[in-house]
């Protein structure tokens, strides 16, 4: 056991001395928060200029009315409006004023125009050109205007007062409330999202740093011979321990200052990114999660020589931390359907998926438990495996044995 401490002493104090893991422990809060909010920030920036557009009203009813309606709804901080829509004359038939508005666009006379053909009553299809059709705040303006302008037509057409419509019409804001064993809590899908969000980036970016530190380590020693003079003074075993923990606690301890930060937040804000009682249930996947994962970079970098292959297996091995994000919206929608069921009882993506059934709605008692039990036994046989490997293999140099060569391995050590 003093061999192990000495070697997770000088893992841990070596690493955490190091600029790049400095940089990592004030920075990459930032990064993250940046990550969240900078888009938004960026979504939400209102226009400083007023934009112009062309329309192509075929129908010859409804640019007034649409044109009207934007310059109402729009307005950029100064009281301009934000949208300056010109009329394009058809008279010349449809393709030809289509190819000249086209030429406007390319010129940049038009940001981009619409095309209103007399189906647009029946079909409610419309076209948009432009040459960037991926501002998804204009084409939903537009597209609101416009369905709301074609409504008011269709009702006068019918003797229907829409101002009478409009009266009766009742907006609806529902308030979500979640109601579990303990009681009931406002929780919106941010909220909910959000607390499973923190939760997989703390696990990636502890993964791709600590696990990527694990595997350098190893084929660093390997590369400059230090290994050999290393297991000359120490057990293969208790130099492998002593790693995992060495590098862990290096890990927790970047955890840790980055929950520190994330406690200062809440009480500044007075918000609660994550229950308590959630907080401890998601902290035994966590720490039971991560040496599963360490224990899998162990047997995957014991076998390697070189740099290169380092990073393609640790890119390998952190993409699967990304599955869960794939997978949110069924998550989200259905928690406690068979397959989502069973998706948690996979040991590689059992602590993400739990880190979002969680919030949304509480498994039972029989799943969390057995999860766990199957989380830890697949960790122990992981550390198994890992030891065994990392036995064998901590000496071999050359060529990188195949999975049938590191399977042949473990027998032979067993």
């Amino acid at each position: 056991m003093t061999k192990v401490l000495a070697v997770a002493r000088w893992e841990y104090v070596e690493k955490i001395k190091s600029k790049a893991f400095l940089f990592s422990l004030f920075f990459m809060p930032l990064i993250m928060i940046g990550m969240g909010v900078i888009p938004s920030l960026l979504a939400s920036k209102q226009d400083t200029e007023p934009r112009v557009f062309g329309v192509i009203d075929q129908t010859g009813e409804l640019f007034d009315s649409f044109d009207r309606r934007i310059q109402e709804d729009y307005k950029l901080p100064d009281g301009q409006p934000n949208y300056v829509l010109r009329r394009i004359d058809a008279s010349d038939g449809l393709d030809e004023t289509k190819y000249r508005a086209d030429r406007l666009v390319l010129e940049g006379e038009l940001e981009g125009f619409l095309v209103l053909t007399p189906l647009v009553f029946q079909d409610s299809a419309a076209e948009y050109r432009s040459r960037n059709v991926g501002n998804i705040r204009v084409i939903e303006r537009f597209t609101q205007a416009l369905r709301e302008v074609i409504f008011e037509k269709k009702l006068r057409t019918s003797g229907i007062d829409p101002k009478i419509v409009k009266n009766i019409s009742t907006s609806i804001d529902l308030r979500t409330v979640k109601i579990s064993e303990r009681g009931e809590e406002e929780a919106g899908f941010e909220k909910v999202f959000f607390s499973a969000y923190i939760f997989i980036m703390m696990m990636f970016f502890l993964v791709l740093t600590t696990g990527q530190l694990l595997v350098r380590s190893v084929v660093e020693e390997k590369t400059n011979r230090v290994v050999e003079i290393l297991v000359s003074s120490c057990s293969a075993s208790d130099l492998m321990t002593g790693k995992i923990l060495g590098l862990s606690g290096l890990g927790f301890t970047q955890i840790g200052f980055w929950t520190l930060i994330g406690v200062a937040i809440s009480l500044k804000f007075g918000i609660t990114l994550i229950a308590l009682d959630n907080a401890l249930l998601l902290l035994v996947y966590f720490v039971i999660g991560y040496l599963f994962y360490a224990a899998i970079f162990v047997a995957a970098g014991s076998p390697i020589s070189t740099e290169q292959e380092a990073q393609q297996i640790t890119s390998y091995l952190v993409l699967v931390l990304i599955l869960p994000i794939v997978l949110a919206l069924p998550v989200l929608q259905n928690p406690d359907s068979l397959f989502v069921k069973v998706l948690t009882f996979v040991p590689l993506i059992t602590p993400t998926m739990m880190a979002m059934r969680i919030p949304i709605q509480m498994p039972s008692g029989g799943e969390i438990i057995g999860s766990i039990l199957v989380l830890a036994t697949s960790t122990v046989f992981a550390m198994w495996a890992a030891g065994r490997i990392f036995r064998t293999a901590i000496l071999a140099y050359g060529k990188r044995p195949s999975i049938v060569e590191l399977i042949r391995l473990l027998r032979i050590a067993t």
